[in-house]
C-alpha cells in the first residue's frame, strides 16, 4: 500500500499539467444582460471545464468586432444575424456558429401614451435611427404592411440616442430600441413607452445575438467545447435565476443598477437553449427579404451563412 501511494505521488508530481486552449471572444457591446451565458460560464467554472481559457472583450466600437475576426484577430465575436447576411454578401470570410439571443430584440418604439396608436399613424411624423442599411429594410417592410412608404414619414439619425430622443419629442418613434433594455430605462424615467414588435409587422423572424467565426480559421472543436460551456450556463441560468444573477451582476458594479436587473429578468427567455443548433430556413427567409429589399444581391445558400457544427 505504501508503495503504491509513492508512485500515485511520483505519478501525480511527473505528470505534465497540460494548459486551457486560449479563447478571444469579443463582445457586441458593453457587458449586459445578452451575454449572461457567457459571463456566468467563466465564473461557475464551465469553460474550464472545458479546457477552455476565454478572454471576454468588449468592443470600443460596436462595428469592430466582425472586421477583428475575419482579420483572424479573434476566435469568436458576436454579431446580429441580420448583419452575417450583409458582411458575407460583402465577401467577409465570416460564419455563423451559434446563436446566444434567439428572438428579436429589435422593435418600433414609440411613447405609451402619445400620438402613435397604431403604426399607419406614423403618416407625416419623424422616425429615429441609428444604423442604415438593415434599420431601413425592416422600416420599409413594416410600413408596408400598414399601407405606409419610406416617403410618408422623415427618417432621423438619432445615433444611439434612441430613447432619449423618443422621451424629449425629437421624434415620434424609434426603430433600433431593445426591448429588453429601451423599455425598461423609459419605466425607469416614467416616460414610459410601448413597442411594435417587428417580426409581428412583417419583417421574418431572426436570431438577434450569434457567434460568427472565420470561415478559414476557425477551430470548430474548439468552439463546440466553447459552445457546450454556454449551454450549460444557460441551463443554470434557466434553473437558477436570481443565484445567477447575483453571479453576474457581482462582475462589476455597474451592472448592479436597477436597469440590469430589470433587463436580466426580461432577457432570460429569449437566450438560446441550443446555441449550436441552426434554424436553416430562418437564414434562407431572412436572405430572401434582404436579396427583395435590394440589400444584397443574389441569394447565398445557408451553407455560406450559417453553420450546424454538430452536424458535421
Amino acid at each position: 500500500m505504501r508503495r503504491q501511494i509513492i508512485f500515485v505521488l511520483s505519478f501525480l508530481l511527473t505528470t505534465p499539467v497540460f494548459a486551457a486552449d486560449k479563447m478571444t471572444v469579443l463582445l457586441d457591446w458593453f457587458v449586459n444582460p445578452d451575454h449572461a451565458p457567457i459571463i456566468v460560464a467563466r465564473e461557475k467554472g464551465f469553460f474550464a471545464d472545458q479546457g477552455l481559457e476565454v478572454e471576454v472583450i468588449a468592443p470600443a466600437d460596436p462595428s469592430d468586432p466582425p472586421k477583428l475576426v475575419a482579420a483572424g484577430k479573434a476566435d469568436l465575436a458576436i454579431s446580429y444575424q441580420p448583419q452575417i447576411h450583409l458582411q458575407v454578401a460583402e465577401g467577409l470570410p465570416l460564419i455563423r456558429v451559434g446563436t446566444l439571443v434567439s428572438t428579436p430584440l429589435n422593435c418600433l418604439l414609440v411613447l405609451k401614451d402619445g400620438p402613435i396608436r397604431k403604426i399607419s399613424d406614423l403618416k407625416g411624423k419623424k422616425v429615429g435611427f441609428s444604423v442604415a442599411g438593415v434599420e431601413e429594410a425592416l422600416l420599409t417592410a413594416i410600413l408596408g404592411k400598414h399601407g405606409l412608404v419610406m416617403s410618408d414619414i422623415e427618417l432621423v439619425n438619432v445615433n444611439w440616442s434612441l430613447s432619449p430622443s423618443l422621451m424629449s419629442k425629437q421624434v415620434d418613434a424609434v426603430l433600433g430600441a431593445y426591448r429588453n433594455f429601451e423599455l425598461n430605462q423609459m419605466e425607469i424615467e416614467q416616460v414610459p413607452g410601448r413597442c411594435f414588435y417587428v417580426e409581428e409587422e412583417g419583417v421574418p423572424t431572426y436570431d438577434e445575438l450569434i457567434y460568427i467565426a472565420n470561415t478559414e480559421l476557425m477551430d470548430k472543436a474548439k468552439i463546440r467545447r466553447f459552445l457546450r460551456a454556454t449551454e450549460l450556463a444557460t441551463q443554470y441560468i434557466v434553473n437558477h435565476p436570481e443565484e445567477s444573477w447575483k453571479i453576474f451582476s457581482s462582475t462589476s458594479k455597474e451592472l448592479r443598477d436597477q436597469l440590469n436587473e430589470m433587463a436580466w429578468s426580461d432577457t432570460l427567455p429569449r437566450l438560446a437553449l441550443r446555441p449550436e443548433a441552426l434554424d436553416e430556413g430562418r437564414y434562407a427567409r431572412f436572405e430572401q427579404f434582404l436579396s427583395d429589399a435590394k440589400l444584397v444581391k443574389g441569394i447565398r445558400p445557408v451553407s455560406k451563412l450559417a453553420v450546424d457544427l454538430g452536424a458535421q
